[in-house]
């Protein structure tokens, strides 16, 4: 017999935060590729299409920012790995090989609602 585990509320308020992300994404002209990309190297949150660049983006969700917003908690450790998945990303869609791309990083805290959301576009940079 197979057991469904029920979401937990970080789980369910953490899908909610991406499909936030993504409704605030596509009324600024962005297009959805996909999401939830995973492969050993890590997951993308959201990777999307703004005009001609492939765009990867990091959902950061605090429902309280007393230890700090969503965009802090992303580390050189974090960092590294959202490039490796998506340089594999890249590698197995070589249609986005010549394109130009960037990291946004979508930040929500407080309550999901489209007034939270903080976009901060070119967030993470090659180290």
């Amino acid at each position: 017999m197979i057991r469904l585990r029920k979401p937990t509320s970080k789980q369910l308020h953490g899908r909610q935060a991406e499909q936030l992300a993504v409704t605030y994404l596509q009324q600024h002209g962005l297009r959805m590729v996909t999401s939830n990309y995973h492969c050993r190297h890590g997951e993308i949150d959201l990777i999307m299409r703004d005009a001609e660049a492939l765009v990867f983006v990091e959902v950061r969700y605090r429902r309280d920012s007393a230890h700090g917003h969503g965009f802090d908690s992303i580390d050189h450790y974090k960092q590294q790995r959202l490039w490796r998945t998506a340089e594999h990303y890249i590698a197995k869609h070589p249609k986005w090989m010549n394109r130009p791309c960037r990291f946004d990083v979508i930040s929500i805290d407080g309550q999901l609602l489209l007034e939270s959301v903080q976009w901060i576009q070119n967030a993470i940079m090659e180290s």
